[in-house]
């Protein structure tokens, strides 16, 4: 059983499981960035539906492991809920405050990134056309930072996810939800690998970009999220609301328009929808 190998391997402690979570959803976003150096040209109708598949278990993701389970932790008549001018934050209020604050920060992070342009080839988004200008070609360097600095940020709510779901203790969740963040992992990996090829970056050298950036990113995250809600019990459900509301921005505001951009609409949904069932079906065999 894949509860009992996983305690065998990471023990009852809830941040070494963590830990190991961590490790194991940036191995799948590494196997993602390198099915590159085997599938060579993926056509944008593959990309887009395996996104389409990232997408439906994401959303799934949120609701089921994160978003409900938050509501049930902080519905519980022994949660120490936090109470501001006297006000018990229960039930469904700390989800709710941390899913805010999760869209507010992912969406001040993508704000941010079109900035990093600037910062490293000093000029702004779209000068060039407004002077009627031919738009230089950005060098390997900057390029390579804009992918790294983009896709960091979508991970962090992915990993963090992780973290608190094992730190709270519900160990079929947490591998519901390592699994399923895992899988979404490998069409996302793939698909900033093959954009990074198209700016002109090597196969190789990328895929080993890919795999260090997500370790670096998902695996401290992920012990970071086990460690606050194992010395804070009571944060556990605004650090939940606060992964869903970090993941349904991406899948709203990244995913699904990128997804939707080239015509593949019909086979991107699809996609979703498949994620949507292997999501439910992870939270259900697993629970």
């Amino acid at each position: 059983m894949l509860a009992d190998a996983f305690v065998r391997v990471a023990g009852e402690n809830r941040v070494l499981q963590a830990l190991l979570g961590g490790i194991v959803i940036a191995a799948f976003n590494t196997l993602g960035a390198a099915l590159v150096l085997v599938w060579r040209n993926p056509t944008e109708r593959a990309l887009d539906a395996a996104l389409g598949f990232a997408a439906g278990v994401m959303l799934s993701a949120s609701f089921t492991s994160l978003i409900l389970p938050g509501i049930d932790f902080a519905s519980d008549p022994g949660y120490a809920a936090y109470a501001p001018l006297g006000v018990d934050l229960v039930g469904v209020y700390p989800v709710v405050i941390g899913f805010v604050l999760g869209v507010a920060l992912l969406d001040r992070a993508d704000a941010w990134v079109p900035h990093v342009h600037y910062v490293v080839t000093g000029r702004q988004r779209g000068d060039a056309n407004r002077a009627g200008e031919t738009v230089v070609d950005e060098s390997r360097l900057s390029g390579l930072l804009l992918f790294i600095v983009a896709i960091t940020l979508h991970n962090v709510p992915e990993g963090l996810a992780v973290g608190v779901a094992f730190g709270a203790g519900d160990l079929g969740n947490a591998l519901g939800l390592m699994l399923a963040i895992g899988l979404q992992n490998v069409p996302e990996g793939l698909a900033v690998s093959v954009a990074a090829i198209n700016a002109g970056l090597g196969r190789l050298f990328y895929a080993a970009v890919a795999g260090i950036r997500a370790g670096a990113v998902e695996i401290p995250i992920a012990v970071v999220g086990a460690v606050a809600v194992a010395a804070a019990a009571p944060i556990l459900p605004y650090a939940m609301g606060f992964a869903a509301g970090g993941m349904l921005f991406v899948i709203s505001d990244e995913i699904v328009p990128e997804t939707h951009a080239r015509g593949n609409e019909r086979i991107a949904t699809i996609g979703t929808m498949a994620g949507v069932l292997v999501m439910l079906y992870l939270d259900v065999t697993l629970a």
